[in-house]
């Protein structure tokens, strides 16, 4: 009788511990899925904030315009609008659109596209079109030791 009594007291004691144990695992699995369940909905606030910054009206502006980019040398420089010009930002030149005007440069052969601010005048070469600053131009290049691509200019409008 004391030994079964024991085994009781035993196997109780032993199904106390394992259920406050289980109790742990529970609350740090809800806490663990808790913290994820926040960042999800904070990447997907990114996203949306993201979004809503492009959602715009696109008009056509020129398909199949040859875009290059700005060379090295002349970051730091003055643009014809005055501002200084960043290889790092997404500013390009182009020979009519107004300063300040915002296209959107989609490249024709793998569909990536950017968004850019005209600062400059230019590309002075008679076959090209637009000349992006290297970081734009970098992003929607599928090859980056090319010199060009083809392009589509659109207007963003709101």
């Amino acid at each position: 009788m004391k030994k079964s009594i024991t085994l009781f007291f035993l196997l109780t004691f032993i199904s106390i511990l394992s259920s406050q144990s289980t109790i742990r695992q529970k609350t740090l699995v809800q806490k663990d899925s808790i913290k994820k369940s926040k960042l999800a909905l904070e990447s997907q606030d990114k996203k949306i904030d993201s979004l809503n910054n492009v959602l715009s009206v696109f008009k056509p502006f020129k398909r199949e315009a040859h875009a290059s980019y700005y060379a090295d040398k002349f970051n730091g420089r003055k643009t014809t609008s005055g501002r200084k010009f960043d290889n790092n930002k997404y500013t390009a030149a182009h020979k009519k659109l107004s300063f300040g005007t915002k296209v959107r440069i989609t490249n024709e052969k793998n569909g990536k596209w950017v968004i850019v601010e005209i600062t400059d005048r230019g590309p002075f070469v008679k076959s090209r079109e637009i000349d992006l600053s290297k970081r734009a131009y970098m992003d929607i290049t599928s090859n980056k030791g090319s010199g060009g691509m083809l392009v589509t200019i659109e207007i963003i409008t709101k």
